[in-house]
């Protein structure tokens, strides 16, 4: 059987209806991968994210154009850090810790990563280009889709990055879409790999046993031709795959 992995939605506005949303590239990337993805709906406390947990092997926690709103980490809000999908916060930052708890394999890609972060007591710094020494990892909205997730520059792990071990390197070359950072690093988190310039670029939860990882670039766009996207996705989903297969054992 094909396990399933749940992917968190954006809460978005359209013909006058609110529509749950996910971009095309996470759920081919799955399928590609040899999962079967689920779209979670962001209803926030309505939703019994346990009940979901427990009937599903793996989370993805997708990217997308809005930030967690800055009252969730401590911070008064700003249109420096607009926009914002409070639906969305209000589902993902039950999700992720519970599904920490309940050992379900997670990956958390760029503003999954920060609410990864976020979820487990860190912050997060707004409009990181404007720091000194630091590179602009925006990219432009009216390029094509294939220019705006070019691969920007490289990512070096650390020399006991897990995830290194998982991708086969110890420097890969990533895209660049975000306009946000970690700024402080949550307790439970321990960082797998920086950015030239400094900037957190992946971690790793450090206090569980089953796969838990963020990455603040995209390997959902280039999974089919990108060596270290697709070894991601596929060690994501043979975790999702072990853990399903220890549940119906159990």
């Amino acid at each position: 059987m094909s396990p399933l992995v749940i992917v968190t939605a954006d809460l978005r506005e359209a013909d006058g209806y609110r529509l749950h949303a996910v971009l095309d590239p996470y759920l081919a990337a799955l399928t590609w991968a040899g999962a079967t993805p689920l779209i979670l709906p962001s209803l926030g406390a309505a939703l019994d994210v346990g009940e979901v947990l427990g009937r599903v092997d793996g989370v993805l926690v997708t990217g997308a154009r809005s930030n967690v709103h800055p009252q969730r980490y401590g911070e008064a809000p700003s249109e420096r850090h607009e926009p914002y999908d409070r639906d969305r916060d209000a589902t993902t930052l039950r999700l992720i810790p519970l599904a920490l708890e309940m050992g379900v394999p997670l990956l958390a890609i760029c503003r999954g990563l920060q609410e990864l972060n976020v979820a487990l007591g860190g912050t997060l710094i707004t409009e990181a280009q404007e720091r000194p020494g630091t590179l602009d990892h925006r990219a432009p909205y009216d390029l094509p889709n294939d220019q705006r997730f070019r691969l920007a520059h490289d990512v070096t792990f650390a020399e006991d990055s897990r995830l290194a071990a998982l991708l086969g390197a110890q420097c890969i070359r990533v895209n660049s879409l975000h306009r946000q950072v970690i700024g402080r690093l949550a307790p439970r988190l321990s960082v797998e790999g920086r950015a030239p310039d400094g900037t957190i670029e992946a971690v790793r939860v450090s206090d569980t046993s089953a796969f838990a990882f963020g990455v603040q670039w995209h390997p959902e766009y280039w999974v089919a031709s990108d060596p270290p996207s697709g070894a991601l996705f596929n060690a994501f989903t043979e975790a999702v795959r072990t853990h399903a297969e220890g549940a119906r054992g159990a």
